[in-house]
């Protein structure tokens, strides 16, 4: 397979990933250096992504332009997961008034391909899309815990576990044990890991073979909702809309895992 990798190509998408919520805008110093690329290399790549269109300039910061959601939507619209979970997922915000979302895993992140949203608990705005650390978010727990052993070794192997808050599990030991607690129980909850505040559950869905595809969540404010509400009151629900999704997919046939391209 070596003879058969593209190395500009993998550059090319290691610059369209180098932008995300926290840098939307960056010069070109600043993407070299996020690529680990030459000032000159950067600057071919940058240029030729704005003559395609994926990204714009004002001549010293470069920013992803809306086309480059092309490249997530053709695989989205190749995906029955998202037109099958929204429904499930509006009857559930309707009846618990929280947030809820669909999520699949994406190397160490990840990827937002469902959501409803209520009342917005995060500094971050979510939409399809958006990605976040799996090691410290319930869905990233959930894909994290089903994964096969050589492929969790293969995670723990890339992944940096960065710590977001005091709370944050940052060693693999702590987290190979939370998740083995998340396989156990068959649910998981994080408080507050990823962002002060933010209290979320989540539970598996998964495919015909029985293989975990996705995962679904509520999100909640801790000042809202307790540790013990949240497992009183969200988690059935939310396991009961994880048995609906899991019911529809199986009818159309979806079963596979997923993962996004980095957008």
């Amino acid at each position: 397979m070596a003879e058969e990798y593209v190395q500009s190509l993998a550059r090319g998408l290691a610059v369209i990933r180098a932008f995300d919520a926290t840098s939307p805008e960056l010069t070109l110093s600043e993407v070299a250096r996020a690529t680990g690329l030459t000032r000159a290399a950067a600057r071919r790549f940058l240029l030729t992504l704005v003559e395609l269109g994926y990204v714009r300039t004002d001549g010293r910061l470069f920013a992803l332009s809306p086309r480059v959601l092309e490249l997530g939507y053709a695989y989205l619209s190749s995906m029955s997961l998202p037109e099958v979970a929204l429904p499930h997922l509006e009857r559930l915000v309707a009846e618990v008034h929280e947030s809820a979302s669909v999520s699949v895993l994406d190397v160490s992140d990840i990827v937002y391909v469902a959501r409803v949203p209520t009342t917005r608990i995060m500094r971050v705005t979510i939409s399809i899309g958006t990605r976040f650390p799996a090691h410290c978010t319930s869905m990233g727990r959930v894909l994290l815990a089903w994964l096969p052993p050589a492929e969790l070794e293969a995670y723990f192997t890339g992944a940096t576990l960065e710590r977001h808050t005091a709370r944050t599990v940052t060693s693999r030991d702590a987290l190979t044990a939370e998740l083995e607690r998340v396989r156990s129980q068959g649910w998981s909850m994080v408080d507050q890991e990823l962002e002060e505040g933010l209290r979320s559950l989540a539970a598996p869905i998964r495919g015909r073979s029985g293989q975990v595809v996705a995962a679904v969540n509520i999100s909640s404010h801790a000042s809202r909702t307790t540790i013990e509400s949240a497992r009183r009151d969200l988690l059935p629900p939310l396991l009961a809309t994880a048995a609906r999704i899991e019911a529809d997919l199986h009818t159309t046939g979806g079963n596979r895992r997923t993962a996004l391209p980095a957008t």
